[in-house]
């Protein structure tokens, strides 16, 4: 019988250990909005570019999607991440809006951690091409 309270004991720790592996992977959705544009900038199409060098740089696929409005897609491998970037002369914003296989939970706005990250390189080599210009 102690046997049998040993084992149960083990796999119902394995299960909980399992359970706390895969919450890992999801975090909460990390928007950037209303980042700051440095007072060196004096145009909207500053901005765009720096945007665009950005994230070239990352390998995400920046296009026009309207005025001072860009779309942003990270393809990696069966991974895709799709973001909307309004900007303007002051500031910009990076915000979460489509994604494929990032296990996005709409109910609790939750994601794989790899996309917070994804956001957070691209928001910092926008604040590097912008304070470099």
């Amino acid at each position: 019988m102690k046997s049998l309270t040993i084992k149960s004991t083990f796999f119902a720790t394995l299960i909980a250990f399992a359970l706390t592996l895969t919450g890992c992977t999801a975090q909460p959705v990390h928007n950037y909005e209303s980042q700051p544009v440095p007072t060196n900038i004096k145009s909207a199409e500053q901005v765009k570019k720096a945007i665009r060098l950005a994230g070239v740089s990352l390998g995400w696929i920046i296009t026009d999607s309207g005025d001072n409005q860009l779309k942003g897609t990270l393809n990696l491998r069966k991974h895709q991440a799709v973001i909307s970037i309004p900007y303007s002369e002051k500031e910009y914003s990076l915000i979460y809006k489509s994604s494929v296989a990032l296990d996005y939970n709409p109910e609790e706005k939750t994601i794989h951690k790899n996309f917070n990250g994804w956001m957070q390189n691209l928001n910092n080599r926008i604040q590097v091409q912008l304070n470099g210009m």
